[in-house]
């Protein structure tokens, strides 16, 4: 667990009570801060408070003495209409936060040069985080696992020198971290979905772009640019000062990462190198994962890892369960004059 200190002697209400806001609730705890807990389900309610959390409907309460209000991605900030908790916050002047905007918040006081690695995209999240863990575990770092993948970031142990957090983030939850600063940014793709939850193309397109848009001085930021919302965000990003790795499996690239035929090239300063190729690689089939790979490659070549155990690490990735997954090979070709058995 990651112990929340930035709120330690304040006050903090929780709302939504599921995996990550029970975590929330522990990790603000054992910082030292007052938890308040919310949910609209009595179940939650009542699980939180056999945990031993004061529980509350935040409804009948007075938010004078609330330092934050931590909501679960979940529940609506922006549209269709921001949740009735929202609104009672911005009314208080309290703010609005989640979990991920905690670990960022103990990160930058504990250990803020503690390797970050924050992902996002439409489509390939979840891949490109586990392989990114994968690389980094085979090359013999202590990796932590979580955010949108499954895992509560605070439940993970907390950042410190030589510990590397891989996290996948959905734009729900980067909606909820405004200081969101990762060593390295990855932004894999930008195609329309959560349009209820966001309001445009445009506004989600925004969203995603502040999580490479963040990356911390001398970070990198890897964009995806094989579609043109990301590729004016490489743009953008790097006219801001930052270190883009633009990373593409259909067209060539000047610099960065590409594909030619089946093997990912890393593109520096006009010199050429092979990282792998795709087709030696079950669970890297297909283009959508040798983008996936492209992108896990530049996150770990930023963070030190050796060509050798890249190459080594992605022929021994597993991939995801039933994701691309290899169930059986067919019976040997026949040779001439062998005939197959009759059942």
């Amino acid at each position: 667990m990651t112990p929340v200190t930035s709120f330690k002697g304040k006050t903090v209400a929780v709302f939504g009570l599921g995996g990550s806001g029970l975590a929330s609730c522990h990790a603000l705890k054992a910082g030292g801060a007052e938890v308040i807990a919310s949910d609209d389900t009595p179940a939650k309610l009542a699980e939180a408070a056999r945990a031993g959390f004061i529980t509350a409907d935040l409804r009948t309460v007075s938010w004078a003495n609330f330092a934050a209000l931590v909501l679960t991605p979940g529940v609506p900030l922006t549209h269709p209409q921001p949740h009735w908790t929202v609104v009672a916050a911005k009314q208080a002047g309290v703010e609005v936060i989640g979990d991920i905007e905690l670990f960022c918040r103990e990160r930058k006081l504990h250990a803020p040069d503690a390797p970050f690695v924050a992902i996002t995209g439409t489509n390939g999240k979840s891949t490109t985080t586990a392989l990114v863990a994968h690389l980094m575990r085979e090359a013999g770092y202590d990796t932590q696992m979580g955010g949108n993948i499954g895992t509560a970031i605070l439940s993970l142990e907390p950042p410190a020198k030589g510990r590397v957090h891989v996290i996948e983030m959905s734009s729900y939850q980067i909606d909820l971290t405004p200081s969101l600063d990762p060593s390295v940014g990855i932004l894999l793709n930008v195609t329309e979905d959560h349009i209820d939850r966001h309001g445009s193309i445009e506004h989600y397109a925004a969203v995603k772009e502040r999580l490479v848009a963040g990356v911390q001085r001398n970070g990198t930021a890897i964009v995806g640019v094989d579609d043109h919302w990301c590729a004016a965000i490489a743009d953008r990003v790097a006219q801001a000062g930052k270190n883009v790795v633009r990373v593409s499996v259909k067209h060539p690239v000047a610099d960065g990462i590409c594909l030619e035929g089946d093997t990912i090239v890393r593109v520096d300063g006009g010199a050429r190198s092979r990282i792998v190729s795709i087709n030696e690689i079950g669970s890297l089939r297909g283009l959508h994962n040798a983008q996936n790979a492209a992108c896990a490659s530049a996150a770990v070549l930023a963070l030190g890892v050796s060509h050798e155990m890249l190459q080594q690490g992605l022929r021994s990735f597993p991939g995801l369960a039933h994701r691309m997954e290899q169930i059986d090979r067919g019976p040997a070709p026949l040779h001439a004059g062998h005939q197959p058995l009759l059942h």
